[in-house]
């Protein structure tokens, strides 16, 4: 199995990877360009479904909205060299950053929304973790080096203490806690979400996001990143500022409106059920934190990847000019 690391190292040869959330394309015969605003089904797009129902108007620009539902149709787009930004996972637009790509971070607009959930009922705390299993997501990923950081405040080696397993994929790992298959887990929203519903008998364990803080991260740690094109945003710096004004505000009607935002999810066919949606969305941490003021907390977490895997964001800690300001 390849680990996260080694799928970015693969992916940026191609210059960029993951979601795109602006593709701009050439003007027409009045000068007005295609301003694509992509997004890929599944958790990461609830935050922004309310620019799916209300088209940012933004002058010069032919704003679209589009939901892709696979990954490698957004590497086609990026491979062409349409992707103008993305919404990345952290480490990854670091990595990218680190190839020599002008890749900005914008903001962050999803923090720590992790949670570990177990049927066990001798599991009662991290420390009775001692010789059980794991199931987790994504070998190498952010989740997967926070739980890792929090485990040694427990007495607890996770190479040797305990046995952590990365087979199924969130959905899976939702759908066999109910079923009885795994009995422990650590998932993010909307999974976990979907998990406990599904099974009264499980429950949360711990508070990751506190766990996290007491190992020594500052702040809530980021998840999901917006980033922009250096050279796009220097063009077009308004524009830009638009789709972040658009994008706060998104998110803040999706917080205050927790089932309208999860019929939208359906209505628009975003990977989700609404009643599912909107039970995970106050748990989610859908937020707007400009890249500047998050830079602490994300600074944080890539000094938590530069000690466990320095490859997945090229070794250094990204430059002063890889903040978008």
């Amino acid at each position: 199995m390849k680990t996260i690391s080694q799928k970015i190292t693969a992916l940026v040869l191609f210059f960029f990877l993951l979601p795109c959330f602006l593709c701009a394309r050439g003007a027409d015969d009045a000068g007005i360009k295609t301003l694509t605003i992509y997004a890929i089904k599944g958790a990461s797009a609830v935050g922004v479904i309310r620019l799916f129902e209300e088209v940012p108007q933004i002058s010069g620009f032919d704003v679209k909205i589009e939901a892709l539902a696979q990954q490698d149709l957004m590497a086609a787009r990026l491979i062409s060299g349409e992707a103008q930004g993305g919404i990345l996972p952290p480490n990854m637009a670091a990595k990218i950053a680190s190839s020599g790509r002008d890749v900005r971070a914008a903001a962050v607009i999803g923090a720590g929304m992790l949670s570990l959930l177990s049927s066990d009922p001798n599991v009662r705390s991290i420390e009775d973790l001692r010789s059980k299993t794991v199931e987790l997501a994504g070998q190498g990923a952010t989740p997967d080096y926070v739980f890792r950081r929090i485990l040694p405040r427990h007495g607890l080696d996770p190479e040797r203490d305990l046995t952590l397993s990365y087979s199924l994929a969130p959905p899976e790992i939702a759908q066999s806690l109910i079923a009885g298959r795994v009995s422990t887990a650590l998932l993010p929203e909307p999974f976990a979400t979907m998990a406990l519903s599904g099974k009264p008998d499980l429950r949360s364990v711990a508070d990751i996001q506190d766990e996290w803080q007491r190992a020594g991260g500052v702040g809530n740690y980021p998840m999901t990143l917006l980033v922009v094109d250096g050279a796009f945003a220097s063009a077009n710096p308004e524009a830009v500022n638009q789709i972040l004004a658009a994008v706060k505000a998104s998110g803040e009607w999706v917080r205050a409106n927790p089932v309208a935002a999860g019929a939208l999810v359906e209505k628009h066919e975003l990977g989700l059920r609404a009643p599912v949606a909107a039970a995970a969305i106050p748990k989610s941490g859908y937020v707007f934190i400009p890249a500047a003021e998050a830079r602490p907390s994300l600074e944080s977490l890539f000094a938590m990847f530069l000690e466990n895997d320095p490859v997945s964001i090229g070794g250094v800690l990204p430059a002063d000019r890889f903040y978008y300001k």
